[in-house]
């Protein structure tokens, strides 16, 4: 009895040691999270000083609240992320802040799609307007941190550092052999000749039409690419496919040399050089403010007229969704919310998305139709407006996109697994079923191929959503259905070439779309007030699941490699007809 009771202390003890623990983690939690929110809120300038740039972290739409990022929290990390629309407005107003004298620009690797990178690029073309300077300098340069950098006033470089200048190149990982090796026999019905978002589970190598499709917009971005280079330093484009086919910069004295940079410096001597440029002594330091802490100044706008720009970033999926993806029934209740809010006189539906489910899809592109019948309704793309993507734009007024944006993917697809092999005889699992009607277990047995008229009938329903694709695509771009075939078939274009053959209306950014919504509603004062609305840090905290922390968990400890898990976790989940961009372009 003495025994028992003892364990029993220890018990009660234990339990209480873990209350005690977890409460002191929350005060520990709050009590930062008040102090971020306090010191951003406070946040101050000094005079005469540098915006400090990097990008060497996560970059997304827009930054969803983590009210663990910085924290120092055992299994969490320091996993820092931003929103491209933070770095715009930012970048925006530190133009025409006069504590700002210029920018020191510090990236190596930027982890970010084509598109989204052009509307830094022009963020910073834009703040090069002011007369301020913009110094480059780092150890090492991939091909998107010398893009932007390329437009600085100067750019250097450590005497022992790299500088990335090759060519594109894009690569997709191929599991036929090991599905076959596994015994999973993944089905397939599509509708579209270059609709290759299965060709990695039924294909060891590219199909002839995919290769031809990924040369034609990968050459697309590329061309767009080295125009730009070629325009911010000098050199012709020409030279720049010379030198990246022949490999010819390998050093930093190769990047002086073929005037790539203008000089080797390390960091001690830069910090001479911006302290001259910001005109103080050699004993002072330099003032400076980093972007992801540099707070705009508020805005005194107090107009009742409204913009809203609603995000779209993520799969496409059926239901409420999460808060990084796109559910069907919560967006299209965002949409109609907007349309009955009588202060919103347009919307701006900024889309990055590669698709998902071709119903939820429908859904969304209903809600836009009728939102477009009493409002503009502009579309902004981002980095991907794809197949599903392209299908809840397409009723829009108009389309904008910019030049590497990859959009149009028109087509839809059924991917069902076979798994006969894999548990008949790997596992040596079998599954017997009794059935009322003769397609009772259609799609739901796992442990054998479909029939021949099973098939049949998936095929048809396949066919019937591509038609009802095309023609949201034929009633909102003003085409016949023969023509939208012509250009659908799950083909991938760049804005640059779907500007050609009719998808998109115009070039540009978030900014063109805001000016295009303003300009068809009549507008000369307006707010821009994004939705939907992001919970506050204390809400977030409350409100965090298991999946979120498995994300932030997944985020800092597989980096860049997080990014081909969930792409294969998103493809597997995948379930009934699908209208999905082919896969994760990732530019090298």
């Amino acid at each position: 009895m003495k025994s028992f009771f003892k364990y029993v202390l220890a018990t009660i003890t234990g339990i209480g040691i873990v209350i005690v623990v977890l409460f002191m983690i929350t005060v520990g939690l709050i009590t930062s999270m008040i102090s971020q929110v306090g010191s951003s809120a406070e946040s101050k300038v000094p005079e005469n000083a540098v915006l400090y740039v990097s990008l060497n972290h996560g970059i997304t739409e827009r930054a969803a609240v983590n009210p663990f990022e910085g924290l120092e929290i055992p299994g969490y990390g320091q996993y820092k992320t931003m929103g491209l629309n933070d770095i715009l407005g930012r970048l925006k107003a530190a133009k025409d802040d006069s504590r700002i004298k210029g920018i020191y620009f510090n990236p190596s690797s930027i982890n970010v799609g084509m598109a989204s990178l052009k509307e830094i690029y022009n963020a910073l073309l834009n703040f090069k307007e002011s007369g301020k300077f913009i110094i480059a300098y780092s150890d090492t340069y991939t091909q998107k941190a010398y893009y932007l950098a390329s437009l600085a006033d100067e750019i250097y470089i450590n005497p022992e550092g790299s500088l990335d200048f090759k060519g594109f190149s894009s690569s997709i990982t191929f599991m036929k052999e090991a599905l076959d090796k596994l015994g999973v026999d993944m089905q397939v019905v599509k509708v579209g000749t270059y609709k290759s978002a299965v060709e990695p589970f039924i294909l060891n190598e590219m199909s002839d039409a995919n290769r031809s499709q990924v040369s034609a917009y990968l050459g697309s971005m590329y061309s767009s690419f080295l125009d730009d280079v070629s325009r911010a330093r000098g050199l012709s484009v020409d030279s720049l496919t010379l030198i990246a086919d022949q490999y010819l910069i390998r050093n930093a004295d190769d990047a002086v040399r073929l005037k790539f940079v203008d000089g080797k410096l390390y960091k001690d001597e830069l910090l001479t050089l911006l302290k001259k440029k910001l005109n103080i002594e050699e004993s002072k330091d330099v003032a400076s403010v980093s972007l992801l802490d540099y707070a705009e100044k508020a805005k005194t706008d107090v107009s009742a007229d409204r913009i809203a720009v609603l995000y779209a970033s993520g799969d496409i999926v059926d239901g409420e969704g999460t808060e990084t993806n796109i559910g069907g029934d919560k967006f299209s209740r965002e949409l109609r919310k907007l349309r009955r809010d009588k202060r919103v006189k347009a919307v701006v539906l900024r889309v990055n998305s590669p698709g998902g489910s071709a119903l939820a899809s429908d859904i969304i592109a209903r809600e836009v139709e009728l939102t477009n019948k009493e409002k503009p309704v502009i579309v902004s793309m981002g980095d991907y407006a794809a197949s599903g993507g392209y299908y809840i734009s397409a009723l829009a007024d108009s389309i904008f996109a910019e030049r590497e944006t990859l959009t149009g993917s028109i087509g839809v697809f059924g991917l069902i697994p076979n798994f006969k092999g894999l548990l008949n005889n790997k596992l040596g699992v079998h599954i017997d079923e009794v059935k009322t009607g003769k397609f009772a277990n259609l799609l739901s047995s796992p442990d054998r191929p479909m029939t021949a008229e099973e098939r049949s009938i998936i095929q048809k329903e396949v066919e019937r959503v591509y038609t009802t694709f095309m023609g949201k695509v034929a009633d909102g771009r003003n085409m016949s259905i023969a023509e939208v075939d012509s250009i659908g078939q799950g083909r991938v274009w760049t804005g640059a070439q779907a500007l050609d053959i009719g998808l998109v209306d115009a070039i540009g950014g978030m900014d063109r779309a805001v000016a295009a919504a303003a300009a068809k509603a009549n507008l000369e004062n307006y707010r821009v007030v994004n939705y939907p609305s992001i919970k506050d840090p204390f809400s977030s905290l409350m409100s965090t699941s298991k999946e979120k922390i498995k994300m932030w968990m997944l985020a800092d400890e597989l980096g860049e490699l997080r990014n081909y898990v969930m792409q294969l976790k998103t493809v597997v989940r995948s379930s009934g007809i699908q209208a999905r961009m082919p896969y994760s372009l990732e530019v090298h």
